[in-house]
């Protein structure tokens, strides 16, 4: 079918477009990383072991090799793409840069986001470095036809990890465990706003459907599940798989914010940034370039296949996180006291 490189090639989104590629698709694939997570590879990838950032070792790695797609899924910052251009202009018929969904504007002037929603959040440093790549890239395309595609994951997720909005610098074990230990949880605002979880062999549908696609050139794509769910209802989705009762405490962005600082917890830009606010997602644009898409794995589906992955492999995925959990009860205890002194 096609001849691609990755930029990266083992996180949760990269993983499950190389193995659809590989084992549905027929392409010869190529993956240029440091070799942390090899073993996740699909049998029949070509490995190239180096750090990109180090392009005279790229060149050297690479030879005369030219590609029909070049997938940058640990593009940053404005000067990994600018070092990307150097090295694969002329090399390639398609870029595709990884971007995210936390770019659109914040906070919404509408719920409903399309592609030609503006990108704007000036809570996350994150988002704005995406933003800036992308204008660099689009730029590129405008005045030298550099063939770069755009796309925009949201909150897309693997049997290793379960979506939470809140949780500690370890990561989301914690939260589990104080659901099983049927200790109250912590959730954004009041648990009503909007999220859409996307399963990551889904986001590969979409994602491996613009490769190669003329159509997607020079062009912008988010690519996300069409099932939309309230915060309250993914922690619900979450105990009914654990088969406990959620007790859910409900806690205000901007309280999480101003106590999570001292912790080191970026609740601004993960929050106030991201996750607090109402998105639902139009795909038409997907859709009439992709008619493959489509997604398969609701999240209540999707959970129970995490859980299956999580709670067997505890070394791997069970990582403790007192500090979080401590947390968690002061919050919880200073907000019940705040509501006994005014009563």
């Amino acid at each position: 079918m096609g001849k691609a490189l990755f930029i990266g090639g083992t996180g949760t989104i990269s993983t499950a477009v190389v193995k659809r590629l590989v084992n549905e698709l027929g392409w010869d694939v190529w993956v240029l990383n440091r070799g942390n997570r090899s073993q996740v590879l699909p049998e029949g990838v070509h490995q190239i072991l180096g750090d990109i950032s180090d392009e005279r070792a790229v060149l050297e790695k690479i030879g005369d090799m030219d590609f029909d797609c070049i997938c940058e899924f640990i593009g940053f910052q404005l000067e990994q793409v600018e070092r990307d251009v150097r090295l694969f202009e002329g090399r390639t018929r398609q870029y595709i840069y990884i971007s995210s969904a936390s770019a659109y504007h914040k906070p919404a002037a509408g719920y409903v986001i399309t592609e030609g929603t503006s990108l704007a959040n000036p809570y996350w440093q994150y988002s704005r470095d995406k933003i800036e790549c992308e204008e660099y890239l689009m730029k590129k395309y405008r005045e030298t036809g550099f063939p770069v595609t755009i796309v925009r994951p949201s909150h897309t997720y693997d049997e290793r990890n379960i979506p939470v909005g809140v949780h500690g610098k370890n990561g989301f074990w914690q939260v589990i465990k104080r659901m099983q230990e049927e200790k109250p949880v912590i959730i954004q605002g009041d648990g009503s706003s909007l999220w859409t979880l996307t399963w990551n062999a889904d986001f590969a549908i979409g994602y491996t459907g613009l490769m190669g696609n003329r159509h997607a050139i020079g062009e912008a794509f988010h690519i996300t599940s069409d099932e939309t769910l309230t915060w309250d209802q993914i922690y619900e989705t979450i105990a009914d798989a654990l088969g406990v009762k959620l007790k859910a405490y409900h806690v205000a962005t901007d309280f999480l914010r101003e106590s999570g600082d001292r912790y080191g917890y970026d609740f601004t830009g993960s929050l106030l940034g991201d996750k607090s606010v109402s998105v639902v997602f139009d795909n038409s644009k997907l859709k009439r370039v992709v008619p493959d898409m489509r997604t398969t794995v609701r999240f209540d589906m999707g959970v129970r296949k995490v859980l299956d992955y999580v709670l067997s492999h505890p070394q791997e995925c069970q990582q403790e996180d007192p500090e979080f959990d401590a947390w968690c009860d002061r919050v919880i205890d200073a907000l019940e006291s705040a509501k006994k002194a005014v009563l």
